[in-house]
Formats: structure tokens, sequence, C-alpha cells
């Protein structure tokens, strides 16, 4: 890792307003992906050509449709380097890895489960069905039958994100909960995600990843069932190939590069904020750290201790490059001007580190999730809080929510007229059908308002 200098700045410094707002109301999405080297490399080695991201996705989805498990074998072998057997994880290999983990990761597994599934019962919605004397009116409430939750391995197994996902589909009824997850290079899947996945009573596991395991989850192979939604977060690839099969399954929404935004004023502690945005730069080179504060004393004090905290990471490479890249400290006049720049950002995670942080959540907007005060960091909702960690990135947070029961449920409508309110309402609807010149519409309705009573 180069040390920060002058002309190299650990991290993007402003006290221009203006200046913040442009940066961070831009929109962060993929509609030109940038690939690295390696993945450019990757792409020759596989297909003997270079291709763009989309041409790559387009083509794993459309031979994985045509041949099935064919494809995603010869798939699953070229970009993993060997090919799982069985592709279906044995339910046996996930107790002796439930069995094998350390004892203290296995209760905190097994808490976070429980907080999550806490949290997420007070969300259940019910069946109603109001009657009246025109009859009745109302909802069925039912869970979708089979779900398919994608499970990145890449440089880092997150069984936290299998918890997140495959807890409140079991809190909303979910029949069938399947996951896909990529093979490390001894063939098998992590340890720790299949110990989570009997925690989270997860039904099948399979090792598959990448855009391939999206494929085969939208459209079905002979050992991979078709679900219904995909959920779960992944590279370029794989968040391609979601947005590609949506209109044959759901999915949840298409999650980018993490981000955190801290709002603080002078009573911030700044080791503490640093750790912070070390903690979300830690993620990936793309991801993003902000600090909007009202103190400058502060500024000066988490840049001297972002520099201070970096080198003894594990992963300071990789935080240094987010920094570099994505982070940002800014100066602003008051709170409300930091929140305002904020709202316009919509993050996916909003820190409060104030001395009165609940005056300030009224005033919040759009966020994926708001951390209320110094002893609620993200870190927290990364894995033991309850709400799930699955949250809307790259300024999504305007419209998407995080997970949540919801998003495991439909809703079926459903009407039951009697005579009182065909004649009630009835005339009106076959008006509104003539005038859209939809005459048989018209002509159902007149038939029954005009029949004799019998």
């Amino acid at each position: 890792m180069t040390p920060p200098t002058a002309t190299t700045p650990l991290i993007r410094r402003t006290s221009d307003v203006d200046e913040a707002r442009s940066a961070l109301s831009r929109r962060r999405g993929f509609e030109e992906p940038r690939l690295s080297p390696r993945m450019r490399e990757g792409i020759r080695r596989v297909f003997g050509e270079d291709l763009t991201a989309d041409q790559v996705v387009d083509r794993i989805l459309g031979e994985v449709r045509r041949e099935g498990d064919e494809a995603l074998l010869r798939y699953t072998e070229a970009f993993d380097g060997r090919v799982p057997d069985p592709l279906k994880v044995p339910p046996s290999t996930w107790d002796e890895a439930l069995a094998a983990l350390d004892p203290a990761l296995r209760d905190a597994l097994s808490l976070a489960a429980d907080q999550i599934a806490a949290f997420h019962r007070k969300q259940l919605r019910t069946s109603w069905v109001d009657y009246s004397p025109d009859g009745a009116l109302g909802q069925i409430v039912r869970p979708l039958e089979r779900i398919g939750i994608y499970t990145p391995g890449g440089t880092a197994a997150y069984p936290s994100s299998l918890l997140m996902t495959a807890v409140p589909a079991r809190v909303a009824g979910v029949a069938e909960v399947i996951v896909c997850a990529p093979p490390g290079p001894d063939g098998r899947v992590s340890t720790t995600v299949l110990a989570a996945a009997r925690i989270a009573g997860v039904d099948r596991v399979f090792a598959v990843g990448g855009a391939q395991a999206i494929a085969a989850m939208a459209y079905g192979t002979d050992a991979v069932p078709h679900v219904d939604k995909i959920y779960g977060p992944g590279n370029i690839f794989v968040v391609l190939a979601k947005q590609r099969v949506y209109g044959t399954v759901a999915i949840d929404q298409l999650p980018g590069p993490t981000e955190t935004l801290l709002v603080a004023d002078e009573s911030a502690n700044p080791t503490i904020a640093a750790a912070d945005m070390l903690a979300q730069a830690e993620h990936d080179p793309m991801a993003s750290a902000t600090l909007l504060t009202t103190s400058t004393d502060l500024a000066d004090a988490v840049a001297a201790a972002l520099a201070e905290q970096l080198p003894s990471l594990d992963r300071r490479e990789i935080a240094a490059q987010a920094l570099a890249t994505n982070g940002l400290i800014a100066v602003v006049p008051d709170v409300e001007t930091a929140l305002d720049l904020a709202n316009a950002y919509a993050p996916e995670h909003l820190c409060l580190l104030l001395r009165d942080p609940w005056r300030a959540v009224p005033l919040v907007r759009h966020a994926g999730g708001i951390f209320v005060g110094e002893d609620s960091p993200e870190v927290l909702g990364d894995y033991t809080a309850g709400p799930s960690h699955v949250m809307p990135t790259g300024g999504t947070a305007r419209f998407f929510s995080p997970i949540h029961v919801q998003d495991f449920t439909k809703v079926i409508s459903l009407a039951a007229a009697n005579r009182a309110g065909l004649r009630r309402v009835g005339p009106a609807a076959a008006a509104i059908a003539r005038a859209e010149g939809l005459t048989a519409h018209a002509a159902a309705m007149d038939r029954r308002l005009h029949r004799s009573n019998d």
C-alpha cells in the first residue's frame, strides 16, 4: 500500500457544500460496469475472447437455459476450477459444518438468528375480509412457495447475509428455501455458510455461484429447481444476471457496492468515527465511506485517525482504495445541511453521531437504515441488531426498502359482491366500460343488472 502524501491524499476533503452536494447527489449504478484486469483475464480464459460484462451474462444465461445442468457444470468448472461432487450439498455436511464450528461462533450465529426472527415477527401481516351490506372485500396474504438465496463467496464468505435473508423467509412462512453458494478452491461451500444454512432452516444448498447460479434458479435445471424469487448480493455478473431474469422470476433488488454516511457534530469520538468508516471501506474497493460534520476539528481528527488505524487492518489495501476512490469528509454549516445532503445521497447506512441524535431522525427521508447514536454502530446492524442488513444501495433507498417479511409474501385480492352491492356500483362499472369502448365488459355487467330476480 502506498502511504498517503500531499499529492495522494488518503481521503477527499472539502468545506464547500456545493462540492459535497455534487459528489453525493450522483447516481451510483451498473449502467457502464468497469471490469478489473483480473476479470478481463478470466473472461478471455473461459470464452477465448474479450467480452463485455453484458455479453458474458447473456451468454451464460442463454446456455444454461438451453442446456441445463450441462452448461451449469461446465461454467462451474471453468470459473471455480472444479465441479463439486455432488452439486447438491448433502444435509449431513451441514451438520458436520455446524458441529465443527467454534462454539463461540456457533452461539453468535444462533443469537443473530434469534434477533432477526424476533424483529421480523413484528412485521407479519394477516389476511383480512371486510363484510358489509354490499358483500365482502379483502386481501389474502400468502407466502411465496420457493425462494432462492444467492450467497457470494469471492474474497470472503458471508454467513450473516444468508441469515439476514433465510430467517425472514422462514418467519414469513415460505415453504422451501434453497441456497446457491460458490465452491471454494477445494470444491466445497464455506463451512460457516453451511452452518448458517442449518441454523436458518434452509431446505437445500447447491455448490454453484456466479451468473450461472442465477440462471439455474431462474430457469430451473434437473439439479437446481426453479424458484419464484431470487435474493442476495453478488458481483457485477450476478447483479446483471438478476436484472436480466427479472420477469421470469421476481428479484429483491440490485445491490451495488456498500456505503455508509456518518453525520457527526463536535461531540463525536473521532476514533470511533474513523473505525466506522474503515469498517465499511474494507468490504470492497468500490465501497463508499462518508463523513459530514459541523466541526472542522472533528474532520481533522477523523482524517488523522483513519491514517493511524488503516495500517493495522488485514484488508488495508482494499480499504485504502475505497477511501481514495469513494471516501469523503465534508465540513458543513449545521446538522440540517448535513441531513439535506444525506437525503440527496440516500445512503444504505446512515449513522447519527450527534449529541442529540433523536432530534435528527425526523429529518431523514431517504436511507436504508438509521443507526442512532455512538452505541448503535452499523456493525451491530450488520450482525445482531435484528433488522436485515440487506439494504438498498446506489441511491435506491429513495424507493427501495431493506429486506422485510413482505418481500417473501404476495397479496391476493378478494371480491364477493351480493345483489345489493352489484346494483350500487355495477352501473358505474358498465358506464366506464362503455367509455373505454369495451362493450363486452359493459354487456357482462348489464346482463347481471337486468336479469330477472329468481
